[in-house]
């Protein structure tokens, strides 16, 4: 099995950690969707990170699709989803604004990186950023704390996500105005999975 995407992405990251703790045998192939096009291209035309591809061949790709699969193989006891309906309705609505705060932080990174400066789009960016510091605030309201050895999905997204902004814009969010994100992280970034799968 090969995890296709370089941990610079959450969105790879978030995979990569999530198969450590379900105990999925993986080798990871770090390959950029800007630098290494073609050689990307030649394992999945899309060239969409991450992408995996299973044993039998069979290309899976977008997190939560890939996410989500192996939660439904996974044994009772490496589960990263709570089984009770309420318990996972919550997870499921952080799940959600991390990753939409992780879209906003990737939407605001290639608006830099990709356009040239005399043709960025202030009002779009400024519609954005308002999304982004939403999703944060609403976040940080509903954050589940890491309990035991083994983080949640909804956690684990969390602190992938937050540590991937702080990279990335840092001046845009400050740590200080989100604490509980910021301890989250801090306290999650020290687990073996985030270390052998850390930001790149």
């Amino acid at each position: 099995m090969k995890l296709v995407g370089m941990l610079d992405s959450p969105y790879v990251r978030r995979v990569a950690i999530s198969l450590e703790l379900y105990g999925v045998d993986f080798v990871h192939e770090a390959l950029s969707v800007f630098s290494t096009y073609a050689e990307f291209s030649a394992i999945n035309p899309v060239v969409k990170a991450p992408t995996l591809v299973l044993d039998d061949g069979t290309v899976l790709m977008d997190s939560s699709l890939i996410l989500d699969y192996f939660e439904r193989l996974a044994p009772t006891d490496k589960k990263l989803l709570p089984p009770n309906p309420d318990a996972l309705a919550k997870d499921l609505q952080v799940l959600g604004l991390a990753l939409a705060a992780c879209e906003k932080t990737v939407q605001i990174v290639y608006e830099h990186l990709l356009r040239p400066a005399e043709k960025l789009h202030e009002p779009w960016l400024d519609r954005v950023t308002g999304q982004l510091l939403a999703a944060y605030t609403l976040l940080e309201k509903h954050l589940p704390q890491p309990g035991g050895e083994r983080p949640s999905q909804a956690a684990l997204t969390a602190a992938v996500t937050w540590s991937f902004t702080q990279l990335k814009l840092p001046s845009v969010l400050k740590a200080e105005t989100f604490p509980k994100l910021q301890r989250l992280a801090s306290q999650l970034e020290q687990h073996p999975a985030f270390k052998k799968y850390a930001l790149e």
